[in-house]
């Protein structure tokens, strides 16, 4: 078992208070508007959520990747779109710490504190679980690099939302991932960077998800994170951490899956006795806590590890990612299951945490492409 710092628990603590009062009574209203919850952002700027993992030294609170995961997975617990926009927030602050440049780190991570939010952009209509298959390119020009492309499913860009984002390109065709994809960091307002089609979305309707379209984008020799050629690492040491990241979603979730399905199990009374009382309901809600509470040792061991820089982040994130999110949809499923005919109508937030879990299995790699790496990692020994 692990045993939490005072630091972990008390940012644990003070996460659960105030997802608890500020954030759960408005997932309801963020999810059936598809509203960006604005005021909730700005309330975990101000206690320093937003700026969780960065330094001190940037005006952040230099918390460690425990304190990340369950912050997340507290929000996350009460409103999966806020906690999938802090979850890439802060991904894209662990980004720049890790890669950025010293001017990059004043300038970008101290707006990341103030809670101007940062997006990855990686994916793209035609380049998916295939990261090699990306064709936004970056034409060297003198002293600045022109980008030009499209990517889709940025999360934190929308008409209001997204301030800096990491953007893969290519600069040399050729090589591909061995050393032809460079990284840059991109401000929002920089000429040629403009905002595509917003998507409407099945679940975490609140958190903003666009295509990000590059024309002729400008941009100095300065945004290179790195150096030039160095993007596909860049960008598999920023999947790992966005996988942990995905990780303590799922676990928030299927722990208010389950707090919400053993509480309706409780409530319901059918021939003369809760529903709790019938052995096969039970069953489901052994599976469900054992799943959940297995999800949440994996999570804790990526995220020790990520820390710790062990040799084996990439195996235990993708572990982590893939049956965390696993379980989430398999316990949002047997929760709604507990509620009946009630769990499918949108009077119950566990239709909304069904919703939710979907994409999970998804996004910052599917769990197809998980065990993919988890298996190859096996094998090399």
């Amino acid at each position: 078992m692990f045993t939490f710092t005072e630091d972990q628990m008390s940012i644990r603590d003070m996460v659960r208070e105030f997802a608890e009062k500020e954030i759960r009574p408005k997932a309801d209203e963020v999810d059936k508007t598809g509203r960006f919850p604005l005021e909730t952002i700005t309330a975990l700027t101000e206690m320093g959520i937003m700026g969780l993992n960065i330094p001190e030294e940037y005006g952040g609170a230099g918390m460690d990747e425990i304190c990340k995961v369950l912050a997340i997975s507290e929000i996350s617990r009460c409103c999966a779109s806020t906690a999938e926009i802090v979850a890439v927030h802060l991904l894209v602050n662990d980004i720049i710490l890790r890669n950025g440049s010293e001017e990059q780190k004043q300038q970008f991570l101290s707006a990341a504190v103030e809670g101007k939010l940062g997006a990855f952009c990686l994916t793209e209509p035609g380049a998916g679980s295939d990261a090699g298959g990306l064709k936004t390119k970056a034409v060297k020009d003198g002293d600045h690099f022109i980008l030009s492309g499209t990517k889709c499913f940025i999360s934190n860009f929308g008409p209001e939302e997204g301030h800096h984002f990491v953007i893969i390109a290519l600069t040399d065709v050729e090589k591909g991932t061995r050393g032809g994809m460079t990284a840059f960091l991109v401000q929002r307002d920089t000429p040629g960077l403009s905002l595509g089609k917003t998507e409407e979305k099945m679940g975490m309707r609140g958190a903003a998800v666009s295509e990000l379209v590059l024309e002729d984008c400008r941009v100095p020799e300065s945004a290179v994170m790195g150096q030039v050629g160095d993007g596909f690492k860049i960008a598999m040491s920023g999947l790992d951490g966005g996988r942990i990241g995905i990780a303590a979603q799922s676990v928030g979730l299927a722990q208010g899956a389950l707090e919400e399905g053993v509480k309706y199990a409780k409530e319901r009374i059918q021939f003369g006795k809760p529903i709790s009382a019938n052995q096969g309901l039970q069953w489901y809600i052994a599976d469900m806590s054992t799943r959940t509470e297995c999800a949440r040792l994996l999570m804790l061991e990526a995220a020790s590890k990520r820390q710790n820089g062990e040799g084996d982040v990439s195996q235990y994130a993708s572990m982590a990612k893939y049956y965390a999110a696993e379980t989430a949809t398999y316990v949002c499923d047997l929760a709604l299951q507990l509620h009946g005919g009630y769990g499918y109508m949108k009077d119950y937030p566990i239709e909304r945490m069904y919703r939710d879990a979907r994409i999970l299995r998804i996004y910052e790699g599917t769990s197809e492409i998980q065990k993919i790496v988890i298996a190859k990692q096996v094998l090399r020994g």
